[in-house]
């Protein structure tokens, strides 16, 4: 059971970004200027630490993407499944995507019974 997923736009994007910036990782933002986005970055440019939780890896042509967000705004979303999508429109300037036109986004849904059972313990 994972707790993250990605649509196969994403994962096209993903891997056109990979291509011009290497290894990528993904920080689930919690608000302000970026609105909650996925941010799309090089592998180890956004440190996480203590106060991040790892959600799980994205994985895409076998590579490894990981999937972080702040351990406070897990606490509200731990009972959501995440999946990565990509939308028209711009986006942070802060995330890799921003410059082509498109951006990333989170759909969410609540996890079953079974599935937080999985994840949860």
């Amino acid at each position: 059971m994972d707790r993250v997923a990605l649509t196969q736009e994403a994962a096209e994007l993903i891997r056109r970004l990979r291509a011009d910036h290497g290894p990528l990782m993904f920080h689930q933002s919690g608000g302000c200027c970026d609105g909650s986005a996925p941010m799309c970055y090089p592998a180890g440019e956004f440190r996480t630490g203590g106060s991040d939780t790892h959600l799980g890896d994205l994985v895409v042509d076998d590579e490894p993407v990981p999937v972080w967000m702040s351990a406070k705004q897990f606490e509200y979303w731990r009972h959501t499944h995440l999946t990565i999508d990509v939308v028209p429109g711009r986006g942070s300037g802060f995330s890799l995507e921003a410059p082509l036109g498109v951006r990333f986004l989170i759909r969410s849904r609540l996890l079953t019974d079974e599935e937080s059972l999985a994840l949860n313990g």
